[in-house]
């Protein structure tokens, strides 16, 4: 029986509808959080993913927005607080990748791509914290990429927006400690809709250089990111996990 470790704590995953945000809904659901999903777009799949954290028996909203803007962060993270209570668990997930090589990239996929998988990140965790740190008790993990570790010629965009939020982790774990935990995800190629944008080409050269020779799963990430929110991973903040099959080894 998986353990109710997570009862009576709210849950806000940005870009929960789909994918690895999804994933993560689930496993928190199961372990009795109760779950806030944010999206922006997809309303089908999002109720489609809430009715599977339901069945999981606990309470689930959607808090659709664009988590790029201010004004909409306060207002998702205000309609969480309504529903469910203050956040105790964030996962800053929501992010987009372009596929452009310098060539063709331009200022505005440059400001685009920052302003979903950067800003997101920024402004999820500033309408957060000061409640956090109130009541000497958060947790959040933000989801990176192993694009923010090793050079990707067609991600400039990308791979800086997902080490920017490598670097935003370290910073706000030291000064969030020692009552809020604040830990990262670089995921490898994971199978899912983001990822399938690759092609099958480029999917099955990196999987040759993958030791473990496969794609991740999405809920292989969220195993993880249940470990890090967890009380498993107490003596832990301010850490990167390259979740990559081996394709990413850091020192």
């Amino acid at each position: 029986m998986t353990p109710k470790d997570l009862a009576g704590k709210t849950a806000l995953i940005t870009g929960g509808s789909r994918g690895i945000g999804r994933a993560i809904a689930l496993r928190l659901a199961r372990h009795g959080a109760n779950v806030a999903i944010n999206y922006f777009s997809r309303d089908a799949d999002a109720v489609d993913t809430q009715r599977e954290v339901q069945r999981e028996g606990v309470p689930c909203v959607l808090v659709k927005g664009d988590v790029s803007e201010p004004a909409s962060v306060d207002s998702v993270v205000a309609r969480t607080c309504e529903a469910l209570g203050p956040v105790d668990l964030l996962v800053a997930n929501a992010g987009i990748s372009i596929l452009e090589s310098h060539k063709e990239i331009s200022w505005t996929t440059w400001k685009k791509t920052l302003s979903i998988n950067l800003d997101s990140v920024f402004l999820s965790i500033m309408a957060v914290k000061d409640g956090m740190l109130e009541r000497k008790y958060g947790r959040i993990v933000c989801i990176s990429s192993v694009a923010a570790l090793r050079p990707r010629q067609r991600q400039i965009h990308y791979a800086a927006s997902k080490g920017a939020i490598v670097s935003m982790v370290r910073c706000c774990a030291e000064a969030f400690a020692p009552h809020v935990r604040v830990n990262c995800i670089a995921p490898g190629l994971i199978e899912t809709e983001m990822g399938a944008g690759l092609g099958p080409e480029a999917t099955k050269s990196i999987v040759e250089n993958t030791p473990l020779n496969r794609l991740g799963q999405p809920e292989e990430i969220a195993n993880v990111a249940y470990f890090l929110l967890s009380d498993q991973s107490s003596f832990m903040t301010g850490q990167t996990l390259a979740v990559s099959g081996g394709r990413i080894m850091l020192p």
